[in-house]
This record gives structure tokens, sequence and C-alpha cells, in this order.
């Protein structure tokens, strides 16, 4: 990838790492549209997090589907979208439905990451499931393309550092 290649970038990470912050601010940096994830989920997805309850495989499959076609829609033109994309499978899907996809990877500390989900008001993602999240979370692997950013800095700095590594693949 280069400065001028359209770049299509999924942000991933647990919940809490920032993805719906920083994503529009690599969006910006890289002049390509814009999706939270979030608004792919269905509304069964969303009563069951609220409720407490981790989503499994079955309920992220048409979630998972509906980021992928929105990704894969924006291929040539790129884009960058937020999904927490813990599992390789995920991500597998993911690069099924928009080849040429890269991951940018949100990492932090668990007490950070918790903390800041202690702190945001109107999300529907309850702090309980951050345990579930980092159990089921995958690092990404020496084979996928993407980058991992450290998400302890203001949102600006970890948006920069990740354009900057994005930019290197």
């Amino acid at each position: 990838m280069t400065a001028t290649t359209p770049h299509l970038v999924v942000v991933m990470g647990t919940a809490g790492t920032g993805k719906t912050t920083v994503g529009p601010l690599v969006a910006a940096a890289l002049g390509v549209p814009y999706a939270e994830g979030d608004g792919f989920h269905p509304a069964a997805n969303i009563a069951k997090m609220s409720a407490g309850i981790p989503l499994d495989d079955d309920d992220r499959a048409p979630w998972l589907d509906a980021v992928g076609a929105w990704a894969g829609s924006q291929a040539g033109a790129g884009g960058v979208v937020s999904c927490s994309a813990l599992k390789r499978a995920y991500r597998d899907r993911l690069r099924a439905a928009a080849p040429g996809i890269v991951f940018l990877h949100l990492t932090g500390d668990r007490e950070l990451i918790a903390a800041r989900m202690a702190a945001r008001q109107g999300h529907f993602m309850s702090a309980r499931l951050l345990a579930s999240q980092f159990a089921t979370l995958e690092p990404l692997e020496d084979d996928e393309a993407g980058v991992a950013v450290d998400v302890t800095p203001e949102a600006a700095v970890i948006a920069e550092r990740a354009v900057a590594a994005l930019r290197r693949l």
C-alpha cells in the first residue's frame, strides 16, 4: 500500500479500545469514507449485548456479512469500518467479502480499556462483557495484512501512528 492507494481498513479490537473514535480520524486522514460497525448489528445482537450476554458465532455471522458487504462495496474507492473482528475466522470472513482488506488492531491494557468503558455513557456494550472479549481475542497473525497500535495515547496520536503504519504496508 502506498499513500495514494485507496485503503480498505477494518479498525478492530475489543470493546473500549476506541474504534469509533479512531476510525473516523483514520478515514479522514486517508480521504476515504467511514462506517460505524455497530450500525450493522441486528437489533437482537444489540439487545443481547445490552443485557450483558456475549454474542456467539451464530449471532456475529449476519453482522460480519453486513460489515463485509459494506467493505466489499468500497473496493477500489477505499473505506474504513470499525468491527471488533476478534477471531481469525471473523477476519477471514471479512477478507472473503472484501479481498485486499487490512486490519488496524487497537490494543491496550485491560485496566485502561475497562476504565474507558466505565466512563462512557449511552453505549449498549456492557463493561461486563470485556472479559469475554479478551477471552475471544485472537491477535493478528504474521500472515494477516495489518498493524497493531497501542491505545494509551490520545486519539489523534493513535490515528497518526495508525496511518503511518498503514502507509508502510
